[in-house]
């Protein structure tokens, strides 16, 4: 039995021994590892993680345990079952597919793709912590504003930010390269590393930067971003860019200004580059608008791109920032139907 046990705590899938009267003999690493649970044996509860207060076998909802039922199913059945399950927890559901068989007076599950169900909870995870680092969805006591972020995986690789320095209103607006885990990664460092005291832009740019440098990056990483302070006093935005191919968009009384600045990205191509602010007048009124290229350069099923012109349509046609926000979604998901890079925008009601 002491074989049979470190044979199956060193294999990577996950395995269950029930005996006929649905009490775990025994359990492995992987299965402990898949479910979180600490037992290696005991009852059903005990081992799979469940949350219920009540005794195992005796509470209302055990009628409907998954593991529960289908133990009972393989047990009337000559000890084989076979199913998909779905579990239900704090970070999302995760299903699995799990196969029964007979082992001598005892039942054998063995879990298909433990490995894929334990990736799917570390997504979760990784999910909820990159929407912590997304701006609040409601404007504070600064500059009004309205965000849209839409990755094309379950993590992205861009990061919108609105903060406050020196009691001005603050607009970041970043998107690393790659897709996935590893862009997703990268926008965690940029959050760390960018200073939301600096009330400069291009300050804050070659803060950045330097920051960057210290990843000793590899030639393919890279960060195109945009910042800009919303002066009220002066009634100016102050910003700078760095290799950001989207333009800033400023609708005023007088039409839309593509504001564009000629800047590398952030990276090891030219590290010691330093980024300079510029300026320009707005007036009550204007919206200032803040997008990655994702928006510009994304495709229909003919691979028409949507454009600039298009987006200038839509603020053309957008009283506020919200209602901004809101058209371009709806006329993005028109024209693409689904993404192949991430979406992301803000506007600001100046």
């Amino acid at each position: 039995m002491n074989l049979f046990r470190e044979v199956l705590d060193n294999i990577p899938t996950a395995a269950i021994v029930v005996d006929k009267h649905l009490k775990v003999r025994l359990t492995n690493r992987a299965f402990r590892e898949c479910f979180h649970a600490a037992k290696e044996r005991g009852t059903l509860k005990e081992t799979t993680g469940c949350s219920s207060e009540e005794k195992c076998g005796e509470g209302v909802r055990c009628a409907y345990c998954p593991m529960r039922t289908l133990f009972t199913d393989a047990a009337k059945n000559g000890g084989r079952a076979f199913r998909k399950l779905i579990v239900r927890g704090g970070e999302g559901n995760v299903s699995f597919r799990i196969r029964v068989t007979p082992l001598g007076k005892y039942l054998l599950g063995v879990v298909d793709d433990a490995y894929s169900t334990e990736i799917a909870r570390e997504m979760y995870s990784a999910q909820d912590i990159q929407q912590r680092l997304l701006p609040a969805a409601k404007s504070g006591a600064g500059t009004h504003y309205s965000f849209m972020y839409i990755p094309c995986r379950e993590i992205g690789g861009d990061l919108p930010d609105v903060y406050e320095a020196a009691g001005e209103t603050m607009g970041f607006l970043a998107d690393v390269s790659g897709k996935g885990i590893s862009a997703g990664m990268l926008s965690a460092f940029v959050k760390a590393g960018l200073d939301r005291s600096e009330p400069s832009p291009a300050r804050a740019l070659c803060g950045l930067n330097a920051k960057f440098q210290e990843l000793n990056p590899e030639e393919t990483s890279y960060v195109t971003a945009v910042a800009a302070r919303i002066d009220r006093a002066r009634q100016e935005i102050v910003y700078s860019a760095a290799g950001h191919n989207a333009p800033m968009l400023l609708k005023s009384a007088l039409g839309i200004d593509e504001i564009v600045m000629n800047a590398p990205p952030i990276s090891g191509w030219m590290p010691d580059f330093v980024y300079t602010d510029r300026a320009i007048g707005y007036s009550k009124g204007d919206i200032l608008v803040l997008l990655t290229d994702g928006v510009t350069e994304s495709r229909n099923a003919a691979g028409e791109m949507f454009g600039i012109e298009r987006v200038e349509e839509v603020l053309r046609r957008s009283e506020n920032a919200e209602r901004f926000i809101e058209r371009l979604k709806a006329v993005l998901k028109e024209f693409c139907g689904t993404f192949d890079d991430d979406i992301t925008a803000i506007a600001f009601d100046l």
